[in-house]
């Protein structure tokens, strides 16, 4: 139970109303609101006062009944001197900004998944006998829409980047709360969980039913233009699941930061800095794969198939990293 919960439970049982309480402590009545619903914490003088006018101790007061992970405790222990101190102002201002940018962020990993889809329309297109479309200007022109949506997804996340920089300690180094913060987060948390639950149960089933276009195509034998259309539609579908994704992992991903929680443990966080670049470079390197055999063969309306199989060979190579840090660490 945090201090905010504690105050109310008090109060109630000593059946006063805010105004009343608000009288007792010489406050106002925004103030005790404030305290009860957690947006500001009182000061050690009222602390004092409200144990004398609940008759309970300072303890009962500051002592949060919440499990301590052991090696938080050793951090705290050992390394005081070193560790930066996240104040309620510092996560309310962190929370705020990480949440405004899930949106940005969501929706520049949507355009990654969404810039070779005019690309593979194109090339589809220029298949087709009885539209004047060649393949040169199909594939220079998708490529062109390829980079510009690149770019601006880019954008988004270097200025989303930008604004995160005074907090990326947050997600690197190991940190403290100061005392009411942590109460607070996870009564935040706890908030955002159904909302969590719905966009991934959402994204889920998106990615579940995406290929069923595509499946259907092949059980009816259609032409090559349709399937293309299919792929278009099925990046198209995956690329809303994974907004859904991003969106709800960002949100909930800035409680965990502060939490030091899920991904964002001590260990965990010591793991990321040894494979943050991995993703870059191997993204990176499947679009030039795919650019140069498009290019090489000309047949742009097939060459499609290089984006899921690198899609599925990405958590393959996260695993397989994984495993070789891991037998290096234990060897």
């Amino acid at each position: 139970m945090i201090l905010a919960e504690k105050i109310i439970a008090l109060r109630k049982k000593a059946g006063w109303s805010q105004e009343e309480l608000a009288y007792q402590m010489g406050v106002s009545r925004q103030s005790v609101s404030k305290w009860e619903s957690g947006t500001s914490i009182p000061d050690l003088e009222r602390i004092l006062k409200l144990s004398q006018v609940f008759d309970v101790s300072t303890d009962y007061l500051l002592k949060e009944e919440i499990e301590t992970d052991p090696v938080s405790i050793a951090m705290e222990t050992d390394r005081d001197e070193v560790q930066k101190t996240v104040t309620l102002d510092m996560a309310n201002q962190f929370m705020d900004i990480k949440i405004r940018g899930a949106k940005k962020v969501a929706s520049g990993t949507a355009a990654y998944i969404l810039s070779p889809v005019l690309l593979i329309f194109l090339g589809g297109l220029s298949e087709l006998k009885d539209v004047n479309i060649s393949e040169n200007m199909a594939g220079g022109l998708g490529v062109a829409i390829l980079l510009l949506i690149i770019g601006v997804a880019t954008v988004f996340f270097v200025m989303n980047g930008m604004k995160m920089e005074t907090y990326q300690y947050l997600e690197k180094e190991v940190f403290r709360l100061e005392y009411g913060v942590e109460g607070i987060v996870r009564k935040k948390m706890a908030e955002y969980e159904g909302t969590y639950r719905i966009c991934n149960v959402t994204g889920i089933f998106l990615c579940i039913i995406c290929a069923l276009p595509l499946m259907t195509a092949f059980a009816l034998n259609s032409s090559d233009f349709v399937y293309v259309m299919c792929v278009v539609f099925l990046l198209i579908i995956v690329a809303c699941a994974v907004f859904l994704f991003v969106i709800a992992g960002e949100k909930k991903g800035c409680f965990q930061m502060l939490m030091q929680e899920g991904d964002y443990t001590v260990e965990k966080k010591m793991e990321k800095k040894r494979t943050e670049h991995l993703h870059v470079i191997y993204w990176s390197t499947i679009t030039a794969v795919y650019l140069g055999i498009s290019f090489y063969s000309g047949n742009w309306s097939r060459t499609w198939i290089i984006w899921p199989c690198a899609g599925v060979m990405y958590a393959a190579v996260q695993a397989t990293a994984a495993a070789l840090k891991g037998k290096k660490m234990h060897d």
